[in-house]
């Protein structure tokens, strides 16, 4: 599409300006954007939506980030070994930090991309709006699905088994729709301070627990492992990075999206930390036999006492990724009218409406999965390995068109997102295999099923 040909690239941008931020000026772009601000001017708007502070944003990050997945990597430690385990969640958290970064220099390239959507109409036109969009969507209702799931698992756990499971997941998805129901970030973001609260504290039981149990009493430096089992493990850990379709919207509702590095940095750090603390310290007293959720690794109590307090977790990362899905369709219907900043009848009655649909939705797919690190692979299988991972050597390398290998720099970077590019796709094939292979296999899946999950 030559309306979105600049001729100027990442490059050329980072070298005009003296800002603070080199590697992410935010100089106004050189050509005319389809589209406006999806937010327009909010000045005197009833609804603000450009409203975050960048550590605001940070802390919604991290909570959409650190929730499910960091309760799958002792068992993924379990599979791969140690080592191995080890060196790929440092080296995919450092790869997950570029590929959030070119998120970034792509969305000040083109400020009025807020989805993937947007960035796909890009590159591809209409089809690739409509690719990337339907795709984003997805895979934000598949991580919706998982975290009912995973909702399902603490309420049989905390009850032992109270009532079928399906009535369950009934009442997590009632739970989400309600907290979901506010339209903008920065009112869900003071509900993530209460999810990584919870995460932390329900983290530190089952590791103290578990270090006081001990009952895991051999631990390997590396194991024998096949292709299914080994490759299963590692989708676990890239979804442990999968926050990166939603980082489009989280950066369209900064005050200032020049501020975003600052938001990345601290959410790289504080997740990849966080991973390697909690898969070494409970492999290492859970022994290769760890549960996955990770909070099952413990005695009866404290594994009631762990989940318990996981609820604030289990609900409000769900309820950020339901946020973000919902407000995808909200603003591809209303995007340039009035209403987007109304709380008129429609505006309200419309925004309920969307919600609810996608939370009923996620239901149905958690009852059709209901196996936690199925599901999860499955997930990342399908899109993690392209939104965290393959996607952003796509935009690198669309931003940097012409001047690929224009210098020993370019060239080097070039090969970098190659790469890639190339790991995407094979996290995707191969994960795919894997995934439905375990979904297939596994005698103890059944659908729509009201035995416990546990």
């Amino acid at each position: 599409m030559a309306a979105y040909a600049p001729d100027r690239t990442v490059d050329d941008i980072e070298s005009s300006q003296g800002h603070n931020e080199k590697d992410l000026d935010p100089e106004l772009p050189d050509y005319e954007a389809p589209y406006a601000d999806p937010f327009g001017n909010e000045e005197f708007s009833e609804v603000k939506y450009k409203t975050m502070e960048w550590w605001q944003c940070g802390i919604i990050m991290v909570a959409e980030t650190i929730s499910l997945g960091i309760l799958s990597l002792p068992a993924a430690v379990a599979s791969l070994g140690l080592v191995p385990a080890i060196i790929l969640i440092v080296g995919l958290g450092l790869l997950a930090t570029y590929t959030g970064y070119v998120i970034g220099q792509f969305k000040l390239r083109y400020p009025h991309v807020h989805s993937m959507a947007d960035a796909g109409e890009i590159m591809l036109g209409r089809f690739g709006r409509e690719l990337l969009g339907n795709a984003q969507l997805l895979f934000l209702i598949f991580i919706m699905g998982s975290h009912l799931l995973t909702f399902t698992v603490m309420m049989n756990t905390v009850t032992e088994h109270g009532t079928c499971s399906i009535v369950f997941g009934i009442v997590g998805m009632v739970v989400s729709f309600v907290c979901a129901l506010p339209r903008t970030m920065k009112n869900v973001s003071w509900m993530s301070i209460v999810s990584f609260i919870s995460i932390v504290s329900a983290l530190l039981i089952t590791m103290i627990g578990i270090g006081i149990e001990h009952p895991g009493k051999h631990v390997d430096a590396t194991v024998k492992t096949d292709l299914y089992n080994g490759f299963l493990a590692v989708t676990n850990i890239v979804f442990a990075y999968a926050g990166h379709v939603a980082f489009f919207g989280f950066i369209s509702e900064l005050k200032r999206a020049e501020e975003y590095p600052k938001t990345l940095y601290m959410l790289q750090s504080i997740d990849t930390s966080m991973y390697l603390i909690a898969a070494i310290v409970i492999y290492r007293y859970g022994g290769k036999d760890v549960a996955s959720p990770a909070l099952g690794s413990t005695g009866p109590i404290l594994r009631k006492v762990a989940y318990g307090i996981a609820i604030p977790t289990i609900v409000i990362a769900g309820v950020i990724n339901g946020h973000v899905a919902a407000k995808y369709i909200y603003v591809r219907l209303f995007r340039g009218t009035d209403r987007m900043h109304k709380r008129s009848f429609v505006s309200v009655a419309s925004w309920i409406g969307i919600t609810l649909a996608l939370w009923v939705i996620a239901w149905v797919i958690a009852e059709a999965i209901p196996v936690f690190n199925n599901l999860l692979s499955l997930i990342t299988a399908l899109f993690a390995s392209w939104f965290t991972y393959g996607m952003s050597g796509i935009f690198w390398l669309f931003l940097n068109r012409g001047k690929w290998f224009s210098s020993p720099r370019k060239i080097g970077l070039t090969i970098l997102n190659l790469i890639i590019f190339g790991i995407g796709g094979c996290l995707c094939g191969l994960g795919l295999y894997v995934s439905g292979k375990a979904i297939h296999d596994n005698p103890s899946s059944a659908s729509f099923s009201c035995a416990s999950n546990v």
